[in-house]
């Protein structure tokens, strides 16, 4: 008889959504990237709306070829092109920011998005948030700060677009969360694109009529169309990872996984610009490291403690455990 622990089945769950998390975080500064590049061509709010089209066509094919296009049809629709929408602003806004200010300027201030999500998932969706996750999102954004030092330029009125989007962002992931189990990961995708064109495709409409120039269309080159397709198959591969992540796992768990963009940011950074990390730099990314696997320890031992009490009640109603 093995005296081994063997994992239940909620901290499975939790396990892989830290893991699915984890992944979607490590690639999705490549879309940030390819973005940054196509805004000295072609306005934000284009790039923002050829991500959303090309997801949508990527959910559809994709769907097509696999289960099927019923696939594509959630049981509430209005509720996912919301969401669709909320990521549609936030990426307008970041995508504007990056215009405008380096990217490590921008990612640093977007890094209180896992606070503000914190803070949502406590009040909205009335999940326990102990006071040593908390203590460990804050230092998972000092960690993010140690490595980005942002300069004091980046607080200006720029400051506006990335606060913006983190506000937006945390808003998406709200829903995404309370719409976990709705639909399939086809119909998510596929919803959140078309919510997300067309309200960018309406702005753009707006644009022409009124004559602002810098949210005009502009027809791109061929390589131009190649990079927004490439953007659009990141977001729909990244942020399938993200809905699957919040159907399986609590979001006040997966907001400290937020800063591992930044780790994979310096990744990329160093292997297109040749930036190596200077030691400050190595000593965030460890904050941010210890802060993910700290909160994963965490959860585990209070989702161990919660089977233990539910368990020594032989059937009678528990009270929620606190986490300490």
């Amino acid at each position: 008889m093995s005296g081994s622990f063997q994992p239940t089945a909620i901290e499975q769950n939790t396990l892989r959504g830290i893991s699915l998390m984890t992944v979607a975080m490590l690639i999705i500064p490549l879309m940030d990237i390819v973005a940054k590049y196509l805004t000295a061509s072609l306005p934000a709010l284009e790039i923002a709306f050829g991500r959303f089209f090309f997801q949508s066509i990527f959910a559809f094919f994709t769907a097509a070829i696999g289960p099927g296009i019923a696939q594509l049809r959630p049981p509430r629709m209005w509720p996912h092109l919301l969401r669709g929408v909320f990521l549609a602003g936030a990426t307008v806004l970041f995508f504007t920011a990056l215009k405008y200010m380096p990217v490590a300027d921008a990612i640093a201030i977007f890094f209180i998005e896992p606070m503000i999500l914190t803070v949502l998932s406590a009040f909205l969706l009335k999940e326990q948030v102990g006071m040593r996750r908390w203590i460990a999102v804050a230092i998972g954004l000092c960690g993010a700060l140690v490595i980005i030092r942002p300069g004091l330029t980046a607080f200006g009125l720029p400051a506006l677009l990335p606060l913006g989007t983190a506000f937006l962002f945390a808003l998406y992931l709200v829903i995404t969360r309370k719409l976990s189990g709705e639909g399939s990961m086809f119909a998510i995708q596929f919803t959140t694109g078309i919510g997300g064109a067309a309200l960018l495709g309406i702005c753009a409409i707006a644009a022409a009529l009124f004559g602002v120039e810098e949210a005009t269309f502009i027809l791109p080159d061929l390589p131009g169309f190649a990079l927004l397709a490439v953007i659009g198959a990141i977001s729909f591969f990244a942020h399938g990872l993200i809905v699957r992540a919040f159907a399986v796992a609590p979001a006040s768990v997966l907001a400290p996984f937020n800063y591992l963009e930044i780790v994979s940011a310096t990744l990329f950074g160093y292997l297109v610009f040749g930036d190596f990390p200077d030691l400050t730099t190595w000593v965030g990314i460890a904050i941010i490291v210890s802060c993910g696997l700290y909160i994963a320890h965490r959860e585990r031992i209070h989702q161990r403690e919660v089977t233990a009490v539910r368990g020594s009640r032989s059937g009678a109603a528990a009270d929620p455990v606190p986490e300490q």
